[in-house]
């Protein structure tokens, strides 16, 4: 049997830590899906700028889905705000899982949203359960809870050895957004 004749089993993976590279990762992922016809969304937590790289790259070229449910600036956003468009998110989540549409589902920065107090555990893992055999289900976001992680098919943590924030380099263009 053939890979294509085989049913495809999805897996959840979990990207955390306080490195850089979490959601470059997960881009990573959505781009070779993408590239393999698989069709990927990616539900950004907590994020709310349409200007950063990925944003621009999929409006011009349609490989995949991004969702952000934050208005404004998340920086300087209330907190108050932030929980509702988490809460936005987490349902939105929840139908993308149920409607079984997509081979590849990114939830960017959950777990930034879990350790704010926005969602706790259980939720995230109750998310985890809806997932169908099919779907890849990527997690990122620092801090991840070991239970998660031990839930989770593949975990990798980036680990920040250097960073040139440290230095005082602002977040670059095409890098860092």
């Amino acid at each position: 049997m053939s890979d294509t004749d085989a049913p495809r089993r999805g897996l959840v993976h979990v990207y955390t830590g306080d490195g850089k590279g979490k959601t470059t990762a997960a881009l990573g992922l959505a781009l070779r899906a993408a590239g393999q016809g698989f069709k990927v969304i990616i539900i950004q937590f907590v994020k709310s700028n349409p200007n950063c790289g990925e944003h621009l790259f999929v409006s011009n070229y349609h490989p995949f889905e991004i969702v952000q449910l934050a208005e404004g600036d998340s920086f300087t956003m209330a907190e108050e705000d932030l929980r509702q468009a988490t809460r936005k998110a987490l349902t939105r989540a929840e139908e993308v899982l149920r409607s079984d549409e997509y081979q590849m589902v990114i939830l960017d920065e959950i777990f930034v949203a879990l350790n704010r107090g926005w969602l706790d555990s259980s939720e995230v893992i109750d998310l985890m359960s809806k997932k169908s055999d099919s779907v890849e289900l990527i997690l990122t976001g620092r801090k991840a809870p070991m239970e998660i992680v031990r839930l989770a098919d593949l975990a990798t943590e980036m680990l920040m050895i250097k960073h040139p924030f440290s230095k005082g380099i602002k977040a670059r263009k095409g890098i860092e957004y």
